[in-house]
């Protein structure tokens, strides 16, 4: 394996993310080759279809959104798509309003006591860097706990804010592009019950024993709960699971075909490695063979990876995903 250092990789990011010591640069390099030709040939073709200054919608879009939205546009298609655009026009100077309220001391503690947790590998969240993004995240976090109260602040969602920042540069679309996830595409994942989360992770294991049900029957067997194995590929959206490239081409869809894609993704990790997750015998087996599945060139090769989320798990429509979350959020709250 070489070294990050000896090849012609840089050893950060362009997001700002250090690469990890095992870094794979030569798998990485070669992977990179074909796919700057693709982000080529697709920054030509977003430049046309943003021509007219909005975002289009329709099968042509979702078709494009599919196959990767280039760095440079990708703010203003999340925010056009997603219906955070629309959102921050009908409410100016909203924001800032938030950030002039009432202090809420509790909500403060909560999102400081993050801040130095989060993302430290990345060199523009670091306090010895100016500007630090962490004082971005911090007014993100805490002008969302104003705006929904129901919510406040959770874990998780640094994380989220976090990607949202150094994609957009600017606190306020990061903002209203919050709203969009934990308000609408992700209800009730974030409240204090996180009811949403957990019906989702029941879902995931529903279709798991529809779609694959060899692994649905050894999870089972040893009595795993899901929760154990995905909760953080559901709460951190991917995030500090798989490759950022990876992350940011399954947040296009994402924003613009809603949650469904989480599962898409989800059953694509686990349908890919099946065998290798049915050699598990025990709790602390599947849980590590879980980890195993979000590294390597399956999931950093990201344009094969987004083609095969639309083919390998099969139909999954939002009506279906609908009638699951009704029956297994109506089996949790029997539950109590």
């Amino acid at each position: 394996m070489e070294p990050a250092e000896r090849s012609r990789v840089p050893r950060i990011d362009p997001y700002g993310f250090e690469r990890p010591e095992d870094f794979d640069a030569a798998a990485y390099e070669e992977f990179l080759s074909g796919y700057l030709v693709t982000l080529t040939r697709r920054a030509v073709k977003w430049s046309r279809l943003l021509q007219g200054g909005g975002v289009p919608r329709g099968r042509a879009v979702k078709r494009y959104v599919r196959k990767g939205v280039p760095l440079e546009h990708r703010a203003r298609v999340w925010m056009a798509l997603s219906g955070a655009q629309a959102q921050m026009d009908q409410n100016p100077g909203y924001y800032h309003r938030l950030l002039q309220g009432e202090r809420n001391p509790r909500l403060e503690d909560a999102i400081r006591t993050d801040l130095n947790r989060t993302f430290p590998d990345n060199v523009k969240f670091r306090t010895t860097t100016e500007p630090c993004l962490q004082k971005t995240l911090h007014n993100v976090l805490l002008a969302y706990g104003h705006h929904n109260q129901a919510v406040g602040y959770c874990q998780g969602m640094n994380f989220i804010a976090g990607y949202l920042i150094l994609i957009t540069n600017n606190e306020e679309e990061s903002f209203w592009l919050l709203d969009a996830l934990v308000g609408r595409i992700l209800p009730d994942y974030y409240t204090p019950a996180m009811l949403g989360l957990k019906t989702d992770q029941e879902v995931l294991g529903e279709l798991v024993r529809a779609k694959l049900p060899a692994v649905g029957a050894l999870m089972e067997q040893l009595g795993v709960l899901w929760t154990l194995v995905v909760s953080r590929w559901f709460i951190c959206l991917f995030v500090d699971v798989l490759p950022v490239e990876t992350v940011l081409r399954i947040w296009d869809c994402l924003f613009n075909e809603g949650s469904k894609i989480i599962f898409r993704v989800a059953l694509t990790l686990i349908k890919q490695h099946q065998e290798f997750i049915l050699e598990a015998t025990s709790i602390p087996d599947i849980c590590d063979k879980f980890k195993q599945i979000t590294k390597g060139s399956f999931v950093m090769e990201c344009h094969t990876f987004m083609q095969k989320i639309f083919s390998e798990p099969g139909s999954l429509s939002m009506a279906t995903v609908a009638k699951l979350r009704e029956s297994c959020r109506a089996r949790l709250l029997a539950q109590g």
